[in-house]
């Protein structure tokens, strides 16, 4: 029988995707027997993993299903169906999973940001865990008795909730007229009306309601994207945790904003408060911020502390957003570097500096590398602003940079860190850290598939892995951040 879109099942998830959503088997009338739950062949897939032969190995036909959790058993629409696969929506809980817990969040089915609210929190980890583990076998090429022997156990949060230091929302009108703001539904950009995220900080809520209201006193129009009229597009906020400072950055379509020393003095009735900015995006684009900034009020910028290192964050600068468990993650990043105070290491991607300076601490000397100019500029003014003397910063593609610092002023590498983007290393890169044969490569990553991928390259180029960890930035959410040593020539 052939699976079509409306039909319905009812089905026990099984195991969960890649992207949070539930899996589940069933058996459809001259079609094949699903596997039994919890076997080596259903860990993790995702509908790319059952192209092909993929469905044959797995057996049965395949469901994906959003806000499902692992242990319901449910009953589900087909939305999208595919030859051994199809995708469908969850239309009840018919047995709710012991794993299921209440979303703190009431819109979180909607907005989609977080796949995993559901999910009981010891099981979000469980679920991450295996989720690396499964790429450094599947993509890495690992064996799964060699994934065991290195794999630490993951670091979790304290409090999955609140954790987020940064937040951007985007600003539109409802079917009635009003100024809304919040953040989009899934694969969509309708906003769900919400100032109180979840994962954000408390003050958010304060911020977006003060603006709401100067907004409706002076009439002030929301960023329309289908015509490209309206002012405010976005709100980006920011909150130094350690320093309890807050930044807010008014993203219009414009040049000026009405009656900003009146949302100043608004604004500046809010503990902590700042820095306001207007930043200047008249582009008809998804980008969100524009290149132009102007301060209505304050420094321009805010500070904060990771491990000890204060770092200064204006409204462009890339800073984690969960600097509690970021300071975990380059505490394990720094272990795995052993450093003794004399080596020579090279940052690549190094963004503002966070990891070159949490490495300077016990370093001989760090080279920190990075494209984007701007980016570099925070890193040296944050190195003056610490007082670190043993960090030098460079703007350029590592690829071109290493070579250049290595073969033309002898200038080596005993530890080479790297923490590239979703995308991974460009394999120019992973060729140049090989021909500098540091003794050990600390790779953080925030894409574990992409993590895999260059591991297996490293490899098989003379690199062995040693040790690797999760660490959990992003409760409630699919995303995990990991961290691997390896080391040269060893196994």
């Amino acid at each position: 029988m052939e699976v079509k879109k409306n039909d319905i099942f009812t089905v026990t998830i099984t195991d969960t995707g890649n992207e949070g959503e539930g899996i589940g088997r069933v058996s459809v009338p001259g079609g094949k027997e699903p596997c039994a739950a919890g076997t080596a062949q259903t860990d993790t897939l995702s509908a790319d993993t059952l192209s092909g032969t993929g469905a044959d190995a797995a057996g049965g036909f395949t469901l994906f299903i959003k806000d499902a959790v692992i242990g319901d058993t449910v009953r589900a629409k087909v939305m999208k169906a595919k030859k051994n696969y199809a995708y469908a929506k969850l239309e009840k809980v018919i047995e709710p999973s012991p794993f299921r817990v209440t979303p703190l969040c009431p819109f979180s089915r909607q907005c989609g940001g977080c796949q995993l609210q559901a999910l009981s929190y010891e099981k979000q980890l469980e679920f991450k865990e295996k989720k690396i583990r499964n790429n450094l076998i599947r993509i890495g090429g690992l064996s799964p008795e060699r994934v065991e022997e290195i794999m630490e156990p993951i670091i979790g949060m304290d409090d999955p909730w609140h954790y987020r230091n940064k937040a951007q929302f985007p600003f539109g009108t409802d079917k009635d007229g009003n100024v809304v703001t919040g953040f989009y539904a899934g694969r969509t950009h309708t906003i769900i009306p919400n100032t109180d995220c979840a994962l954000g900080v408390p003050e958010n809520r304060l911020v977006l309601e003060t603006i709401l209201s100067h907004m409706k006193r002076f009439h002030i129009s929301a960023y329309d994207e289908q015509t490209g009229e309206g002012l405010l597009r976005h709100v980006l906020i920011r909150k130094g945790f350690q320093s309890g400072q807050l930044m807010v950055c008014l993203i219009i379509n414009g040049s000026r904003f009405p009656e900003e020393e009146t949302l100043a003095d608004a604004l500046w009735q809010l503990p902590g408060m700042t820095s306001l900015s207007v930043n200047t995006n008249r582009e008809r684009t998804n980008v969100i911020l524009g290149r132009k900034l102007r301060v209505v009020r304050g420094t321009g910028f805010i500070e904060d502390a990771i491990g000890g290192v204060t770092f200064r964050i204006s409204p462009l600068s890339f800073y984690q957003v969960n600097p509690v468990q970021t300071e975990k993650l380059y505490s394990q990043a720094l272990a795995y570097a052993g450093l003794t105070g004399t080596e020579t290491v090279w940052d690549l991607y190094c963004g503002i500096g966070t990891i070159s300076l949490f490495l300077a601490k016990q370093a001989g000397k760090v080279y920190g590398v990075e494209i984007v100019p701007d980016a570099i500029r925070d890193a040296r003014q944050n190195a003056r602003l610490n007082g670190i003397t043993n960090a030098e910063f460079f703007v350029g593609k590592a690829e071109e940079v290493l070579p250049e610092k290595y073969e033309k002023e002898g200038i080596h590498a005993d530890v080479i860190v790297v923490d590239p983007p979703r995308k991974g290393c460009d394999e120019r890169c992973l060729e140049t850290m090989v021909k500098m044969q540091p003794e050990r490569i600390v790779y953080v990553s925030c894409d574990s598939a992409t993590l895999a991928r260059d591991v297996k390259w490293l490899r098989e180029n003379g690199y062995e892995i040693v040790k690797g960890r999760g660490c959990d930035m992003f409760g409630g959410t699919v995303h995990v951040e990991t961290v691997v040593l390896m080391s040269r020539g060893k196994d």
